[in-house]
């Protein structure tokens, strides 16, 4: 039983899933038609929704079509349209071309016809020319290569005179913008060594305190004025001056003794023959003190060692020499100063270029008695007290009457020039000055249609106004012309006088 019962439950549980696997099979097969009716419903929903989709994109893909085709077809009508219109454009500018063609066709001939009438106008002008030119030959008496000849001759001429002026002004305007250096350098040693005003001028006056002097002075029949005079070797000039008289000699040294004695003679108030030929020997002892004491300042203020004694006591009578107002021995002094400085800036000796300063002008302390140049007489004069050979050349050579052979005479020519020329250093005397002006004056008015001139800016320039009927625009600068030249060769001046000449026409009418 048990093994029955065993084996009924081994059939049951086969059974039993057989059972189950055949349930299992036709729930399977239930499902996959219930999901394979499920899918072919999505699928056909998909199919469906994409044939909709189709339609749409071709009907989308029609209207683009559409679209695009209306588009082509309004830019092919308006390229046909702009074509037309460039067309009509071209059309009309042929035509503009060819009626201005035509315009030109016709110029042309006007040209032509214009041409020809010139041409036989030019010819009979040459004809007239060419009796003309026969005539003049036959008035002048010259052929007219020899009128050309001499028309260009003088022309050169005038030419070459303009050419060397406008040459010289182009070097001193090329000069001036090249030497800035140069002239900051002068500038610096101007202001470091100007004095305030002009060295005081050695005075030739003697004051008296009364009219009644003069007659001591004189003395009877003129015996103590006599005696005077030929002791002191000068002219004493009694005139008219109230309570003065005037000392005059051309060596300064013997007119300062003779002005010293007659002061001493004066204030002493013993005036005889005697007594003057002793008060003149003691000045003149007192002078000579005054003179080496005046060179050995002078040197010593200068800066300068070591030179002889005689040089000395000769630059010492430079104290009673002027030029122009300016004393001669500050004048040595300041351009030794001046020669020292160019030369520290230019690199060159500066013991010599402020020596051969020093002692450029020593000349002047005895050119009234020697005969030559006081740039020669000096440079012997210190060549007989054996001074530096470079030294007398610059002192030879600072007017250029000898070769300059070192930078040192140029330093010294260059320092002369600063101390003479600058402001405040000299004084032109005032009747020099007038003349001068008159003069400029003068030579405007020679010339013929001048009305007017007038020297102006300290005679720096000269204006003149000429009478406009008598004097055309190319005459006036003739007259400018002729005028420079003529105050060129004639006159002596510092730096340039301009010419200017005035020429004015007037048309006045009234409407009434």
């Amino acid at each position: 039983m048990q093994q029955i019962m065993e084996q009924f439950g081994i059939t049951a549980i086969l059974i039993g899933v057989g059972v189950i696997l055949a349930l299992s099979f036709l729930g399977g097969q239930i499902f996959s038609r219930i999901l394979g009716k499920s899918a072919r419903t999505k699928a056909d929903a998909v199919v469906q929704e994409a044939r909709e989709k189709a339609r749409e994109m071709e009907l989308e893909a029609k209207n683009n079509a559409i679209e695009i085709k209306e588009n082509a077809e309004g830019e092919i009508n308006r390229r046909r349209s702009d074509l037309s219109r460039e067309e009509d454009r071209l059309q009309s500018r042929r035509d503009n071309l060819d009626a201005r063609l035509e315009r030109l066709e016709q110029r042309e001939l006007q040209l032509n016809r214009r041409q020809s009438s010139v041409d036989k106008r030019a010819n009979e002008i040459e004809t007239l020319y060419e009796e003309q030119m026969q005539k003049l030959q036959e008035i002048s008496r010259m052929t007219d290569e020899e009128a050309k000849a001499y028309l260009l001759s003088e022309v050169e001429k005038e030419a070459r005179n303009d050419m060397a002026r406008i040459i010289r002004q182009i070097e001193a305007e090329a000069r001036q913008e090249g030497e800035k250096k140069a002239r900051q350098i002068i500038t610096d040693n101007i202001q470091r060594v100007a004095s305030d005003q002009v060295a005081q001028v050695t005075s030739s006056v003697v004051a008296l305190p009364n009219d009644e002097m003069k007659g001591r002075i004189v003395g009877r029949n003129g015996r103590n004025i006599r005696a005077f005079e030929q002791a002191a070797g000068v002219d004493v000039i009694v005139d008219d001056t109230p309570e003065a008289v005037t000392i005059s000699c051309f060596d300064p040294t013997r007119r300062e003794i003779a002005r010293r004695a007659l002061v001493q003679l004066v204030s002493d108030g013993r005036i005889h023959p005697a007594h003057i030929e002793k008060v003149l020997a003691n000045e003149e002892k007192e002078v000579t003190k005054v003179i080496q004491e005046a060179g050995e300042q002078a040197a010593y203020d200068a800066g300068i060692a070591s030179l002889p004694t005689e040089v000395l006591k000769m630059m010492g009578r430079l104290k009673f020499r002027t030029s122009f107002g300016q004393n001669q021995l500050s004048h040595a002094v300041e351009s030794s100063w001046i020669a020292a400085m160019l030369a520290a800036e230019l690199g060159a000796d500066i013991e010599v270029a402020k020596t051969a300063a020093f002692l450029h002008d020593i000349g002047k302390a005895m050119d009234h008695n020697t005969e030559g140049t006081h740039a020669q007489i000096g440079a012997d004069f210190c060549r007989r007290y054996k001074v530096n050979e470079q030294v007398i050349n610059a002192i030879e050579s600072h007017h250029h009457e000898a070769e300059q052979l070192s930078l040192e005479a140029v330093i010294i020519e260059s320092a002369d020039a600063i101390s003479g020329a600058r402001p405040g250093a000299r004084r032109e005397n005032l009747e020099q000055y007038i003349k001068r002006l008159k003069a400029l004056e003068e030579m405007a008015h020679s010339f013929k249609g001048v009305s007017k001139a007038y020297a102006i800016q300290a005679g720096r320039e000269v204006r003149i106004i000429v009478r406009p009927e008598e004097v055309d625009d190319f005459e006036s600068a003739r007259i400018a012309r002729d005028l420079a030249k003529n105050i060129e060769e004639t006159m002596q001046y510092p730096g340039q006088i301009k010419v200017t000449v005035i020429r004015e026409s007037r048309a006045i009418e009234f409407a009434k």
